[in-house]
């Protein structure tokens, strides 16, 4: 655990103006700094990827927000950063009883396998008909900050509904986007949206607004 930001040569950082966003994910980051930015003016959202080369935590928590605080948490304990921010997400598909939900990045085996996940989606969706194939995404995201007196957490939920077609559509975003139908968006896959568009109706979106409401 590093807790002098020195020794990671982040010493032009203001700790106090930095936040630094859990994930090696840059899809994520620019997401997470589109939305979010805007709300806190002048603070610096930088990647954990960006400042080193860190474990992962092991992310065993049962619920997306211990996961989410599990990811913040170890991101500040790595840096000695005083704010960070994380979000935990997923694909709860209701004709497989919510699944994978906490488990989506890792669905197939592999963390972030985004092929063999949607490949395993399918497949296990294959005999459904359409009338049943909803679903929805859903985000928590924290922002964790730290001081002398010690810890405090705030958090915001979100949701995007939909379904799950039969193909991939679209070359945009990441994860289970080709295949998730949005019923705010009539006869578009969450891939087949501009950034802009998916930043603007997604479940991160919902979730870092309702954060920013209570900050």
């Amino acid at each position: 655990m590093v807790t002098d930001v020195d020794e990671l040569g982040l010493a032009g950082l203001d700790p106090k103006a930095t936040v630094v966003v859990a994930t090696g994910n840059a899809h994520k980051l620019d997401e997470i700094r589109a939305i979010l930015a805007p709300i806190m003016g002048g603070m610096h959202f930088v990647a954990l990827s960006e400042l080193g080369d860190f474990p992962d935590p092991v992310e065993d928590g049962q619920t997306f927000l211990e996961n989410a605080l599990i990811k913040a948490r170890a991101a500040l304990d790595e840096t000695g950063l005083a704010m960070a921010v994380a979000d935990d997400s997923g694909l709860c598909v209701d004709a497989l009883g919510g699944a994978p939900g906490v488990h989506s990045a890792r669905w197939a085996g592999r963390h972030g396998d985004d092929d063999a996940n949607n490949d395993k989606l399918l497949a296990e969706l294959a005999s459904v008909p359409e009338g049943r194939r909803t679903a929805h995404f859903h985000s928590t995201v924290v922002l964790v900050l730290r001081d002398e007196k010690g810890e405090r957490v705030l958090s915001g939920e979100g949701d995007c509904a939909g379904s799950i077609g039969r193909v991939r559509r679209g070359t945009g975003g990441f994860g289970y986007d080709p295949l998730f139908a949005l019923d705010e968006v009539t006869g578009r896959t969450m891939a087949e949206l501009t950034p802009a568009e998916k930043n603007s109706v997604s479940h991160r979106h919902h979730a870092l607004v309702d954060l920013a409401s209570k900050l």
